[in-house]
């Protein structure tokens, strides 16, 4: 509106239009000035802002208030942490697969195959070569994808990986699987064949998940350059199956003799396949079998053969061993190379990163110690029952250190470690240790008469001595009388009296171990108990009670070493070509039988003060007046007066050795080439009386600490009226002066059952069948072992310590 100018409506103004408002009512309107533009903060005319709150309330607000509003910004900001997370994890892990992918590198399978030349050197403990492993084929020629076989290519689709013509070089479920098992400390696994020749040819094989993303990685960009042929060739050219061989040219050359693998069978090309997931194991029968198996049974899963195809195959035989390799150990050495080898794999240098390096091994093998096992088996088995069977092993007490090791004769199984057997009265000294940690010794009084029934398992079945032994007064019988006469009710008793818990715990703290891999999944030993009823067999080496020959001598070297355990080992150390050391042994050793070093020394001293009295009331002492102590063991056939096995477990202050002797089938009399019973102190005795001999000759002539006493030492002297010879019990028997215990007489009339089984691993058991169905059968009745109402023997088997 011009200056000047009336408003509307107004005294000498225009005239008014409808509607609109009198302007004349509103306040007088300012002449407008012009002015600069201010920011919002510091418009002089505004209100002042106040806090929103004091223009609702009165007053600040609540603490409740307050913390209601603390909890929403942490929330909120919780939320914009989560949602940054979430948009890293979802992103990051594409990135870095992404920036990955641009680094690796692709194995070269020729490359692969030129690095697999290398030869392992295995040294024995004097530094002079034991034999060397080369590989089969330095200068082989790489097969073709024509020349690979369906039943081949089937065979390792149906072990290893079955979605390999599909996936893009990797099965997420397996790899879901492999973290999975990383984060609970487990062997992660998973791998498909692409991912398997890539850690083959990269030579990584940490269980960390790092190593499995590139692996990843690595087999995603192989699936993608390459196509599958080539991918399942360049595996098939490259991967280890065994016996030294690369390749499966190779592997189908030294398994089963063939020069094409167009030769090879469906059951064939199934072992090979099978022989991928521990080609180490390639010795080992029963694991063979069971792969073998498996890979059948996953063929006929997949479609690839009919069942009724399967059913019709057999195992196919291996190919001997000593036959394709050059210059490699056969006969009893052959074990050794075979525990140095599963040794050096725990130590994660298996035989595929030992040849790429081109490692020599240093064992503890002494040869000198090792011929003098051979020797002592040799001889003493001389004109014996050829299907006889002996093992033995030699330890360092002081270190663990196995010095000799004779697992059978190399054509079967290793006696050794790869068996579990029934130990007999061998057993008896842990029942001992576990009445010295509760504080009884060696004089503490038991009914020794024979026989006795007892409750638990096989309660009022009778526990029998075996014939012929005695104690002096039966009912009071001293707990060193009882060792050294082999007695069995008093052991009993004590197992049960102690807890027969408290028995296998000893045994396990002396060296046997708690668990071994058996078939696949671990196997718990020496239980005590059957379904929550104590087991007294256990305290006589008998029932359910199974141990591995080998477990044993480590034991008793616990004894020898006053009570401290050093775990057994085949290998100090692993060098270069240069000699630089890439392993190296470490001792893992503890106070056996108490935390205390000098408890559990006290209680081994005074086992070994008891069993130094055996060996020479046995006629199987050691030379020289050397100390020497040990027990000897036998368990019965099936429920006969006759031994299926025998045992002679000692040792000097210095060496620990055993013996086991039995056959293969186990289902056997031993009997000696003169018609007499086998016991422990007869040719087992005497290979141990033998080996011992001869290894300590020269040596200081060293004697037993005397024992702190524990418990009651010696049992208060008897004096009798009657004196009398009883005739010498086979075991470790010897005149003495006794009261002539009642005859016992019991007539029963046997059935014997006998169930097929697999060669060499039938069980030793028989079903008695008493003449009077209502008298109990005995337990007990013949050997030391006492073998009555022991369950069937499971079949031989391999162990990773």
């Amino acid at each position: 509106m011009p200056p000047g100018r009336p408003p509307a409506g107004g005294p000498g103004g225009p005239p008014r239009r409808p509607g609109e408002e009198p302007t004349d009512l509103l306040p007088p309107v300012h002449q407008t000035v012009a002015r600069e533009p201010e920011l919002l903060t510091h418009r002089e005319d505004e209100v002042e802002l106040q806090p929103f709150y004091e223009d609702d309330y009165d007053d600040e607000p609540t603490p409740e208030e307050a913390k209601a509003l603390r909890r929403k910004k942490i929330w909120r900001r919780v939320r914009r942490v989560s949602y940054v997370g979430l948009f890293l994890m979802i992103l990051g892990p594409i990135v870095a697969f992404a920036i990955a992918y641009q680094l690796v590198n692709v194995p070269n399978p020729e490359q692969v195959a030129s690095e697999q030349a290398k030869a392992i050197t295995i040294l024995y403990a004097d530094g002079t070569e034991m034999t060397k492993i080369a590989p089969s084929g330095a200068n082989r020629t790489l097969v073709k994808y024509e020349d690979l076989p369906p039943q081949l290519k089937e065979a390792v689709f149906a072990a290893e990986d079955p979605t390999f013509e599909t996936n893009p070089g990797f099965d997420f479920t397996a790899i879901g699987r492999a973290v999975w098992y990383q984060a609970t400390g487990r062997d992660s696994g998973g791998s498909g064949l692409t991912q398997q020749y890539v850690k083959q040819a990269t030579d990584e094989d940490q269980g960390t998940l790092s190593r499995k993303f590139t692996e990843v990685v690595k087999a995603y960009k192989m699936s993608e350059q390459q196509d599958k042929k080539d991918i399942l060739t360049a595996y098939l050219n490259t991967i280890y199956l065994g016996r030294s061989a690369y390749g499966v040219k190779e592997a189908a050359k030294v398994y089963f003799n063939r020069n094409e693998l167009s030769e090879l069978t469906q059951p064939e090309a199934a072992l090979l396949a099978g022989m991928i997931q521990s080609p180490g194991r390639s010795e080992e029968p029963l694991y063979v079998e069971e792969r073998w198996k498996y890979v059948m049974n996953q063929l006929v899963k997949g479609g690839w053969i009919t069942q009724e195809y399967r059913d019709a195959q057999q195992q196919p035989p291996l190919r001997p061993l000593a036959e394709v390799q050059s210059g490699g150990l056969d006969g009893t050495r052959l074990f050794i190379r075979m525990q140095v080898e599963a040794e050096m794999a725990e130590d994660g240098w298996d035989l595929n990163r030992a040849q790429r390096s081109g490692v020599t091994v240093h064992t503890t093998i002494n040869p000198a110690l090792q011929a003098a096992a051979e020797q002592a088996v040799k001889e003493q088995l001389e004109g014996q029952d050829p299907e006889l069977r002996a093992s033995m092993s030699a330890i360092d007490p002081a270190t663990g250190a196995v010095l000799a090791y004779m697992g059978g004769d190399g054509t079967g199984i290793d006696y050794q470690k790869g068996t579990l057997q029934e130990p007999g009265s061998s057993f008896k000294p842990f029942d001992f240790v576990a009445a010295l940690q509760k504080g009884e010794g060696a004089g503490k009084l038991y009914d020794g008469s024979s026989p006795r029934t007892f409750p638990g398992r096989g309660e009022n079945r009778p526990v029998r001595n075996s014939p012929g032994v005695a104690c002096v007064v039966p009912t009071q019988c001293s707990v060193r009388e009882a060792m050294v006469k082999s007695v069995n009710t008093v052991f009993f008793d004590m197992a049960m009296q102690l807890g027969t818990g408290k028995v296998a715990e000893a045994a396990h703290q002396a060296g046997i171990p708690r668990e071994i891999k058996y078939d696949g999944s671990m196997r718990k030993l020496l239980v005590g108990e059957d379904g929550g009823v104590p087991d007294g067999n256990i305290s006589i080496g008998g029932g359910q009670t199974l141990v591995r020959p080998f477990d044993m001598t480590s034991a008793y070297a616990t004894f020898a070493a006053r009570g401290v355990y050093h775990r057994p080992f085949f290998v100090s150390k692993i060098t270069n070509a240069a000699g630089d050391i890439l392993h190296q042994h470490v001792d893992v050793t503890n106070p056996a039988f108490d935390q205390d070093a000098t408890k559990s020394q006290d209680i081994a001293d005074n086992v070994t003060d008891v069993l130094k009295e055996i060996p020479t009331k046995s006629n199987i002492g050691c030379a020289d007046k050397r100390d020497c102590a040990g027990k000897t063991g036998t368990h019965e056939l099936a429920d006969t007066s006759q031994n299926a096995k025998a045992w002679m477990v000692g040792y000097t202050p210095t060496l620990a050795a055993g013996v086991w002797l039995g056959t293969d089938m186990g289902n056997k009399a031993l009997v000696n080439n003169k018609g007499k019973d086998i016991y422990g102190s007869g040719v087992p005795g005497l290979i141990w009386q033998q080996f011992m001999n001869q290894a300590m000759n020269g040596q200081p002539v060293e004697k037993f600490p005397k024992p702190k006493p524990i418990g009651q030492l010696e049992a208060p002297k008897i004096t009798t009226t009657t004196t009398t010879t009883t005739p010498k019990e086979p075991e470790e028997q010897q005149p003495v002066t006794t009261t002539t215990p009642p005859k016992q007489t019991t007539e029963t009339t046997t059935t014997t059952t006998t169930k097929p089984c697999p060669p060499r691993l039938c069980p030793t058991q028989t079903t008695t069948e008493p003449e009077n169905p209502n008298k109990p059968d005995p337990i007990g009745g013949g050997g030391n072992g006492g073998g009555a109402g022991i369950p069937e023997r499971p079949p031989a088997i391999r162990t990773t310590r």
